[in-house]
C-alpha cells in the first residue's frame, strides 16, 4: 500500500541524459536543485532515470542514440539533457555526433526557446549605465529545417562543389510563429521577426507567412530584421527586443550571440518543444577541456529544469528556482570562473538549492 501510495504522488517522469564532457556535471546540479523542490513540496514529486546517450555511448555501442534508448525516452514526460558531442569523436565525412538533433527531429521538437536574463549589469560586456533597463529576451528558433535540412546529406570532400538546402514549410513556419506570438502575450507583447528576406526567396516566403499570422495577432507590436542588421542591433540596444524568431541556423548563430550579452553560455537555458514531448538543456557544449574539474557554469542547465517545470505544469515551483537564481546571482561573489568568479560547480549548486530551500 506505502509503495503504491508513493507512486501515485508522484508527478513527472523524467528522462535525464547527462551526455559528454560537461554534461554530467551541470546535470547533477539540476537534479539537485529538483531535489530541493521535493524537498519544499514534501512529497516525491519526480521519477528519474537516466539513460546513455551522447558520444561516449557511440565509442561503447556503435550507435550515439541507440534505437532502444529513443524508443524508451518518447515514453517520458520530459527530458533533462545535459550536453553531447565531442569534438575528436566524428563521423567518416567529418562532422560531429549530435544526437541532441536527432531528438529535435524524431520527437518534431520545431520550437526552440532560447531566454536570456541579464541579472546584474557586470556580468556583460556591453557598457550598461546605471539604472537602463537590462536585457531580458526570449530568441525562438525553427528547430528542424531551415538550413540545418541538409544536415543529413553526406558531403563528397573530393567533389568540385558542395551545395547545402534551405528548406521552410508553410506548415512549421505558420506553428512556429503562433508559438511566438502567444508568447509575446506573456511577457511585453513583441516579436521581432530576423529572416534575409532581401536576397532569399525562402525568407521572403518565411516573411510573408509571417505577416500573415501577424494579422492574427493585433495586439502585438511586430518588426522585421534582416540577419545582419538584428546582429548589429542586438549588440548595440539589447533592451529593445523582446521575443525573437527566426530560422534554425540563424537561431543558432544569434542566441549565442545573446548568451555572450548575459555573461556567456552557462547562463543560456533553452528547451525544445514539440507536440508531445520536450527537452530541456544548456545552449552550451560539452567543453571536454574542463569536465570532471568542477568550474562548469551550472545556471543554464538549472534555469533549463526551471523551464522544464513550466512545461510540466509546476509554474510555482519554476518560479522557486527562478526566484532562486536571481538572488544568488544578486549577490556579487556569487559567480563561478567563467563569470570571474571562485564558486565550483557544486558549490554553484548548493546555494542554488539552499535557497530554493530557505527564499
Amino acid at each position: 500500500m506505502g509503495a503504491a501510495w508513493a507512486l501515485e504522488m508522484i508527478s513527472a517522469n523524467v528522462a535525464v541524459l547527462p551526455g559528454d564532457g560537461i554534461g554530467p556535471d551541470v546535470t547533477a546540479e539540476a537534479l539537485k536543485c529538483l531535489q530541493a523542490i521535493e524537498d519544499l513540496a514534501g512529497s516525491k514529486l519526480f521519477r528519474f532515470e537516466e539513460l546513455s546517450v551522447g558520444a561516449g555511448e557511440f565509442l561503447q555501442s556503435g550507435d550515439p542514440l541507440p534505437e532502444a534508448t529513443f524508443e524508451r525516452i518518447r515514453q517520458f514526460d520530459a527530458i533533462l539533457l545535459g550536453a553531447m558531442g565531442l569534438p575528436d569523436v566524428r563521423w567518416p565525412d567529418g562532422t560531429e555526433m549530435t544526437p541532441q538533433i536527432d531528438l529535435r527531429e524524431k520527437l518534431d521538437l520545431y520550437c526552440g526557446l532560447r531566454p536570456v536574463k541579464l541579472y546584474a549589469a557586470e556580468d556583460s560586456p556591453l557598457r550598461i549605465a546605471p539604472g537602463a533597463p537590462l536585457i531580458d529576451a526570449l530568441l525562438i528558433r525553427e528547430n528542424c529545417e531551415g538550413l540545418f535540412f541538409s544536415r543529413h546529406q553526406k558531403a563528397d570532400l573530393m567533389a568540385p562543389e558542395a551545395r547545402d538546402t534551405m528548406r521552410i514549410s508553410r506548415t512549421s513556419s505558420e506553428r512556429l510563429f503562433r508559438d511566438a506570438f502567444t508568447h509575446a502575450r506573456k511577457r511585453r507583447g513583441k516579436v521581432t521577426l530576423v529572416d534575409k528576406a532581401n536576397v532569399l526567396p525562402s525568407m521572403a516566403y518565411f516573411r510573408h507567412i509571417f505577416d500573415e499570422i501577424a494579422a492574427e495577432f493585433p495586439d502585438i507590436k511586430t518588426e522585421r530584421n534582416y540577419v545582419d542588421a538584428a546582429a548589429l542591433y542586438l549588440v548595440q540596444r539589447p533592451e529593445r527586443f523582446d521575443v525573437v524568431v527566426t530560422e534554425n541556423m540563424f537561431g543558432d548563430i544569434l542566441s549565442d550571440l545573446l548568451a555572450g550579452l548575459i555573461g556567456g553560455m552557462g547562463m543560456a537555458p533553452s528547451a525544445d518543444i514539440g507536440p508531445k514531448h520536450a527537452v530541456f538543456q544548456p545552449s552550451h557544449g560539452t567543453a571536454p577541456d574542463i569536465a570532471g574539474k568542477g568550474i562548469a557554469n551550472p545556471v543554464a542547465t538549472i534555469l533549463s529544469a526551471a523551464m522544464m517545470l513550466e512545461w510540466l505544469d509546476m509554474s510555482e515551483y519554476a518560479a522557486r528556482v527562478n526566484q532562486a537564481v536571481e538572488l544568488v546571482l544578486a549577490e556579487p561573489a556569487n559567480r563561478t570562473r567563467d563569470m570571474g568568479g571562485n564558486l565550483s560547480t557544486t558549490q554553484m549548486g548548493d546555494t542554488i538549492a539552499a535557497r530554493i530551500r530557505t527564499q
